[in-house]
């Protein structure tokens, strides 16, 4: 069946709806865009102006140009973010273009601001081209502070990021994989130390070997994960599969020391954790495959790949994407307070070691009201922010990326 189109132009979405016509929320908050530009300085007069633009702004001009440092002190540059993305896989609505990812970019902006104090601007570009993207964001960087590149489609997304922390020396992070990672991480932690045991016992699966599986695997093998298979749509990335892309060649270097092959239901036998971030179903024979005590994190959105209702049959954690169950896994945790952090010490980077400190600290946060249903905290609980921020700024300044 399709979808009622709404037409965004109709009394029924600006709060003037007639008596036939149903109200749509949705357009009605997001019409004339969620975000705008304000001063932090008032021009109520010649003096004010005189200050703020010509003549006096050419004072502040003239010292950076000499000493370009203090660009940091006397602009929005170590406060602001730029959002960057092409439109290419946004949400789970896939590739619809620069202009239709715009309500989300706008959307990650005003979090970046309502959870971490953090400016943000959002740039979709006309352009999948990773070299025409990656030579884009070069020029625009010096009116920024770091770089959230956001909803770029796999492997693309891989190439653009790398190349442009090579480039750069302002924190460059792929929202999508390292956010995911870095919550993922937090919420495995608790609900390892809620069971008594170390993530060096736990083998996880993880369905889908797009941006954030990919970067959850690593990152989880760099957390001490004991052991962590990984699928597609063909299977487990195994190394002797040989359709494999150079991300997933890679990827089979280090994931699957069982050496495990065959689909997704193979490796979930015994399993201690399931991850999903692909979308689809798992079946439920396969979930009750699954180790005794066994974390199911089924995160895709809106459904997840195994409702809680069938999880909690056989799984002693369950967390999924959603804000109306228990523990959800929200990027919202993370990037705020990570680029936080990260601007309030003028890092040139986000390390590793940045995003393990972020998580740790996101974990802490729960403290000794650890239980099943709550692994993770909310994005609306006001200590995490300050606690991601904090970890971040020390984890950067100890490992030597803090220009301040």
């Amino acid at each position: 069946m399709a979808a009622e189109i709404v037409n965004p132009r109709s009394d029924a979405n600006t709060g003037n709806e007639g008596a036939d016509e149903p109200f749509d929320p949705a357009f009605a908050l997001h019409r004339g865009g969620k975000m705008a530009v304000q001063a932090t300085v008032p021009v109520r007069d010649k003096d004010d102006l005189s200050l703020a633009y010509t003549p006096g702004v050419a004072k502040v001009c003239s010292a950076i140009a000499e000493q370009p440092e203090l660009v940091h002190d006397y602009t929005w540059k170590s406060s602001v973010v730029a959002v960057v993305t092409d439109g290419t896989a946004v949400l789970g609505l896939g590739d619809i273009g620069p202009e239709a990812s715009l309500p989300v970019m706008e959307g990650k902006a005003i979090l970046f601001k309502q959870f971490g104090g953090v400016d943000a601007v959002p740039i979709a570009l006309a352009t999948k081209d990773v070299d025409e993207i990656v030579d884009t964001v070069v020029r625009l960087a010096p009116s920024f502070g770091g770089v959230n590149l956001e909803d770029i489609s796999a492997p693309r997304c891989f190439e653009i990021e790398r190349r442009l922390q090579e480039k750069l020396d302002i924190p460059v992070f792929h929202d999508d994989q390292h956010g995911t990672a870095v919550v993922t991480l937090a919420a495995l932690k608790n609900a390892a130390r809620l069971s008594g045991r170390t993530l060096g016992e736990l083998r996880a699966v993880i369905s889908g070997a797009g941006a954030a599986g990919v970067a959850i695997a690593k990152f989880l093998l760099e957390a001490g994960l004991g052991d962590v298979a990984v699928t597609d749509r063909k299977g487990i990335v195994s190394r002797d599969r040989e359709d494999l892309t150079s991300v997933k060649r890679e990827l089979a270097e280090i994931t699957n020391k069982a050496g495990l092959s065959g689909s997704l239901e193979d490796a979930l036998a015994g399993a201690d954790v399931y991850i999903g971030v692909s979308g689809g179903t798992v079946p439920e024979p396969a979930v009750a495959s699954m180790a005794p005590g066994a974390f199911v994190f089924a995160m895709a959105n809106p459904n997840p790949e195994v409702h809680p209702d069938i999880a909690h049959k056989y799984a002693a954690v369950v967390a999924t994407g959603r804000s109306d169950f228990p523990n959800q896994i929200n990027n919202v945790l993370a990037f705020p307070g990570i680029f936080a952090g990260a601007l309030q010490v003028r890092a040139s980077r986000i390390t590793e070691t940045m995003k393990i400190a972020a998580a740790e600290a996101l974990a802490a946060v729960v403290g000794d009201d650890l239980s099943a249903e709550y692994v993770i905290p909310s994005p609306f609980d006001e200590r995490v922010a300050p606690a991601v921020t904090a970890a971040v700024a020390a984890a950067a300044r100890a490992e030597g990326v803090a220009r301040r």
